[in-house]
């Protein structure tokens, strides 16, 4: 069993980060109560029924789960009840331990962009997470308010620059006047912001495709990547570990639908948890 650490927000997100993958703690636990998972869990799709998904999760994660990635859409799509119940799985979590790391793709500007980041980054949040997935399409720099907001109080951002879904890769890999593909232009502004900020406050969302991203665009970022679709959605740990060769420490792979097509068992859940962890731990150290 891996010996859990409390975190606290003492420290920035990326030394919290290392600090829960120096225990061994390496796969992200997807939280997607979707409609079709609740049915098949024979819980009801409504509000009542993702509470009794959460009870659950919170069961299962206890002890070894180092950062859990709740789907904002999924608690939105069951209106304020379900908000609710994601400031509890958010508040519960935190407080065992975990980072949360909220799916939500918000991207906005000004105060738009200001308002995202009060609802979730810093101690006065209302849904306080750990760190939040953005949609950099209104422009990398109209994220400046949430980004200021997370490196104020120790969180973190995730930028989107290469998405795990066939449908991103039309506009991720076209190519823009300067001659650089979008996904490697947010990449390397990323690394210019982290100029400032330091490591880990922005960071990015980066999947799994061949072409593999060259480990110089990857390191010039000087950030975390949140690697979606391990499982569910083909990628495996050894593709894992061969795209982030260079930088397997920086990488946060996350499982989902794999993961919770275990349940509703909270012990089973935890211990499909730690067989892909084991996976991962594997692969990783091997390249």
């Amino acid at each position: 069993m891996i010996e859990a650490e409390i975190i606290t927000e003492e420290h920035s997100f990326a030394e919290r980060w290392f600090n829960v993958r120096r225990q061994g703690r390496l796969l992200v636990f997807g939280a997607d109560p979707s409609e079709a998972l609740l049915r098949r869990w024979g819980l009801s799709v409504d509000a009542a029924g993702i509470d009794t998904f959460i009870d659950i999760v919170l069961d299962a994660i206890p002890e070894n789960v180092g950062v859990i990635k709740p789907q904002s859409a999924f608690f939105e799509a069951r209106g304020w009840q379900g908000m609710r119940s994601l400031e509890r799985l958010i508040r519960e979590a935190r407080a065992m331990g975990a980072l949360v790391l909220l799916d939500a793709k918000r991207g906005d500007i000004g105060s738009t962009a200001d308002a995202y980041g009060s609802a979730y980054l810093g101690t006065a949040a209302p849904l306080q997470v750990d760190a939040i997935t953005v949609a950099p399409y209104l422009g990398l720099d109209a994220l400046t308010p949430m980004i200021h907001r997370a490196a104020a109080s120790g969180s973190a951002v995730f930028v989107v620059a290469r998405s795990s879904n066939p449908e991103g890769r039309a506009l991720q890999t076209a190519t823009l006047a300067e001659g650089v593909s979008v996904e490697n232009a947010l990449l390397r502004d990323i690394g210019r912001m982290n100029e400032a900020y330091g490591l880990g406050t922005v960071n990015a969302v980066v999947g799994v495709h061949t072409p593999p991203l060259r480990d110089e665009v990857l390191r010039s970022s000087n950030a975390l990547f949140l690697c979606p679709g391990f499982g569910a959605q083909g990628t495996t740990a050894v593709d894992i570990a061969t795209a982030f060769r260079s930088l397997t420490d920086r990488v946060l792979p996350t499982a989902s639908r794999s993961l919770l097509d275990a349940g509703p068992d909270p012990k089973a859940l935890a211990d499909r948890w730690a067989t892909l962890n084991e996976e991962l731990a594997v692969a990783l150290a091997s390249v």
